[in-house]
């Protein structure tokens, strides 16, 4: 018989949430677009002209910084026949955004400048018919753009518990390490997220991580859209060449409070988005879905400007360690997601270290409560049902 201590742990996502199309239409509407999603840091863009753009699910952003400095965000797309007005990753528009398509040019604050044979047009108002804007905010030099209005704050009060903390790292002032990528999982992202929401793994499926800080890492649960995780580093030499050498060589960062000294501190916000604070750098990953089973996780790392070669070398063996646990957790992934599918799927039950999973899908359920459904509901429109869920049910956020 279950208990109801057991039932109460059997609180994950059914197996359909992680292998809908029509689910997968209704997170880009309900979720990407409306909640804050991280493009660059303000380095990447200090320069008038230059760009950074972000796609997830349907939409294309793009951060701009203007001729007064400003930076701004808005939707990449032509007013005209709905082209990218600039491609790639990131890039630099030296006076104006000049549409590749067909020539339309903008200015560098988004208002329309010019129109390519405009006598063939009718009359159009120039004020009306600039790029869309986005609401942008940077904090800490992390620079975030929202498509859609939704329920989150702004980033700096989602943030705001962890501002003293963050502080004597002063990411404002680092750069990027320019060793961005972006690698590709034949999965969903919540199980993506689900794998990376959880240390109770950490022993048996992540050998390195283990030395460095296994025995010390403790998972705090997702609450008003954020999370916190910490890693103290062991105290018995390590094990592995890449942990050996990191805590070597790592040079004393007098910059922070001995108290994070030997540690890696991680910052989850909701639904996507991890900011990992390390003695040596910031690194940042977060997940990029494409369509209900294939899934883009983009991540990258910053640097202090006046990094020594001894802390570049720390640097290097830490990104050593987190390249290893990344390939560790693909398959990992893969699986979670595969099994969803098996005919001996029932759901699963998570222990108390894994309460960055049941919190997230707590999160998960508030916005999208047709999730408490345990079969996809048939016959009327994913939408149509989960708006008559959200009026059903009371869920409240971070409530196990």
């Amino acid at each position: 018989m279950t208990t109801q201590k057991d039932s109460s742990r059997r609180s994950g996502l059914p197996g359909w949430a992680y292998f809908s199309p029509e689910l997968f239409e209704l997170e880009c509407h309900e979720l990407f677009r409306t909640h804050w999603q991280y493009v660059c840091h303000v380095s990447e863009v200090s320069q008038p002209g230059r760009y950074a753009t972000l796609d997830i699910g349907t939409e294309r952003g793009l951060v701009i910084c203007g001729n007064d400095g400003t930076l701004r965000g808005f939707h990449n797309l032509c007013r005209h026949r709905g082209s990218r007005v600039v491609t790639g990753r990131q890039g630099l528009c030296r006076r104006a955004v000049v549409c590749p398509y067909h020539g339309w040019v903008y200015n560098l604050d988004g208002s329309l400048r010019g129109i390519a044979r405009s006598e063939t047009f009718p009359r159009l108002d120039a004020s009306k018919w600039g790029l869309k804007p986005i609401e942008l905010e940077e904090w800490n030099g992390l620079v975030f753009v929202r498509f859609g209005y939704g329920p989150q704050p702004g980033v700096g009060r989602l943030l705001a518990p962890f501002a003293a903390e963050v502080a004597p790292y002063d990411i404002r002032n680092m750069v990027s390490a320019n060793c961005d990528y972006q690698d590709e999982t034949n999965a969903n992202w919540k199980a993506v997220r689900d794998v990376d929401n959880e240390g109770y793994h950490v022993p048996q499926a992540h050998p390195a991580l283990h030395d460095l800080y296994g025995k010390h890492y403790v998972d705090e649960p997702y609450v008003d859209y954020v999370s916190r995780s910490v890693g103290q580093f062991n105290q018995e030499p390590g094990t592995f060449w890449s942990v050996k050498n990191y805590r070597k060589i790592l040079p004393i960062p007098e910059h922070l409070p001995p108290t994070h000294r030997n540690l890696w501190l991680y910052l989850g916000l909701f639904p996507n988005f991890v900011l990992g604070l390390y003695p040596d750098s910031v690194i940042f990953y977060q997940e990029l879905p494409i369509s209900a089973g294939r899934t883009i996780q983009r991540g990258g790392v910053l640097r202090y400007r006046d990094e020594t070669r001894q802390m570049r070398v720390a640097r290097y063996l830490s990104g050593r360690i987190d390249r290893e646990t990344s390939e560790e957790d693909r398959m990992l992934t893969v699986w979670a997601a595969e099994a969803t599918r098996s005919s001996a799927y029932d759901g699963i039950i998570l222990s108390d270290l894994e309460t960055g999973i049941r919190s997230h899908h707590d999160h998960l359920r508030k916005v999208l409560p047709v999730l408490l459904h345990e079969t996809e509901p048939r016959g009327v429109a994913l939408a149509e049902a989960n708006r008559a869920a959200r009026r059903k049910h009371d869920y409240s956020l971070g409530q196990p």
